[in-house]
């Protein structure tokens, strides 16, 4: 069974920077689109940012030069830097991990990241 554990979420001051970790355990292979995903309150699920397995980034235009994504292959884990916090990234920020077929398809159960003086 695979299972996805996010960590690094917290409150943090606009302007402030934090770093989301998302590490994948189990029976997990062939991992190609990595991606952090939020949700703030009230609000749809959007995609923050991506990476595929050829390390192609994608980026929210709302994210850009501000957040970026990376991943360990061998660790299958997907990192989120997030720096210039502001009090609209305020959410529950999820990671989701894609494999070759539409079965593989797996999300955490998030992390709250809250910005706020």
């Amino acid at each position: 069974q695979v299972q996805l554990v996010e960590s690094g979420g917290g409150l943090v001051q606009p302007g402030g920077s934090l770093t989301l970790s998302c590490a994948a355990s189990g029976s997990i292979f062939n991992i190609g689109f990595m991606g952090w995903y939020r949700q703030p309150p009230g609000k749809e699920r959007e995609l923050v940012a991506s990476v595929t397995g050829a390390g192609v980034t994608h980026y929210a235009d709302s994210v850009k030069g501000r957040f970026t994504i990376s991943r360990h292959y061998a660790k299958n884990t997907v990192y989120l830097r997030m720096n210039s916090l502001k009090p609209d990234d305020t959410a529950v920020y999820y990671c989701n991990m894609k494999g070759v077929s539409a079965a593989m398809d797996y999300w955490g159960k998030g992390t709250l990241v809250t910005v706020s003086s």
